[in-house]
């Protein structure tokens, strides 16, 4: 009975609005070109549009200017971008799956468990690769959040949102905790320092090389499980009687989740809440069909995310402020007001 008022509540609220999703998505792409762009353009030092066009078509390698735009600013918009996009997928799935509109990585200890087994490498193996710390960063990522939804499971009344989100800041508490200590112990923290900072600004092509395909994988397969996680966000039993394998949609909804969030992480930091935000902005525009909501969510973290790092190298030119503290800006209220509005619901 009250699956047959769940699934009647859902199915009213299911209007999705594909023409909406499609001019979202053409804007979106748009707004990211521009994006990056001026993400390109701007710097700490002074290079004219002109500039960035000869450097872009007409490369010289004598050229000071050519160089600091190929070396740096493009692979940073190209980081931007991606880890944005990361990010904001990671959340879309993690919601859809688990039912709980405070899902986010951040959130969830997923960065945290990253952050956590990252140190360790750090401390343990300093001579260890980009692609070692990217493989940890992978491992830390299933550690933080399998912590968090084993705590959650066994709580009395199972995983509630709420529940969720307070297992989530305890795990990330302790991981957090035991990072900075090891960093100390092992003179590690300025080498992590900049990881919790979260930011951009020292991406070079060793590592969008490292996170592209990652993420082009994650996309996809996000997008192929996009129809599975529409039905999971119905609910438990209702997926059921439709016939749908949790387990295995729960598997690589997992898979997903780490392989973009390991990756965003690994590269850019301790970037919060743009997971969090963008897939409810998302939903709210283009409706609960993930169909729509996976892709748009990417587009729209991605210029999230190259945006806030305009807005880095503008608040305190010429020096930088870490991209992790404007994505809290917007996200911190944010949060507040869902948490807020979840505890009604208890």
């Amino acid at each position: 009975m009250q699956a047959q008022q769940s699934h009647k509540h859902a199915g009213k609220e299911a209007k999705s609005r594909p023409k909406t999703a499609v001019a979202f998505l053409v804007l979106g792409l748009v707004l990211l070109v521009i994006a990056t762009a001026l993400s390109i353009l701007y710097g700490s030092s002074n290079i004219n549009l002109r500039t960035v066009w000869e450097g872009l078509t007409q490369f010289d390698p004598s050229s000071t200017a050519h160089q600091i735009i190929h070396r740096l600013r493009i692979p940073r918009a190209l980081a931007a971008a991606l880890i944005g996009a990361s990010l904001a997928v990671s959340g879309a799935v993690m919601q859809g799956m688990t039912r709980n509109p405070l899902a986010s990585p951040s959130i969830m200890g997923v960065t945290a468990g990253a952050a956590f087994l990252m140190t360790l490498g750090y401390a343990f193996m300093p001579a260890a690769s980009s692609l070692v710390i990217m493989l940890l960063a992978f491992v830390g990522a299933g550690l933080g959040a399998g912590l968090v939804f084993m705590i959650g499971a066994l709580s009395k009344r199972g995983l509630t949102p709420v529940k969720l989100a307070l297992a989530g800041s305890a795990v990330t508490a302790l991981l957090s905790s035991a990072s900075s200590g090891l960093a100390l112990r092992f003179n590690v923290a300025k080498d992590i320092s900049f990881w919790y900072a979260g930011g951009v600004a020292g991406v070079q092509w060793v590592h969008i090389q490292l996170l592209l395909p990652v993420v082009v994988i994650g996309l996809v397969l996000s997008i192929a499980v996009s129809k599975s996680v529409t039905v999971m966000s119905l609910g438990e039993d209702i997926a059921t009687g439709l016939g749908q394998r949790t387990n295995i949609v729960r598997l690589l909804g997992t898979l997903v989740v780490l392989l973009l969030t390991g990756a965003a992480v690994s590269v850019g930091g301790s970037i919060g809440f743009v997971g969090l935000v963008i897939p409810h902005i998302v939903r709210f525009i283009v409706g609960p069909d993930y169909r729509l909501i996976i892709p748009c969510s990417a587009v729209a973290g991605g210029l999230l995310l190259v945006l806030a790092d305009i807005a880095a190298r503008m608040v305190n030119p010429p020096f930088e402020t870490p991209v992790g503290a404007v994505t809290a800006i917007i996200g911190v209220p944010f949060f507040l007001y869902l948490a807020r509005r979840e505890g009604r619901e208890l």
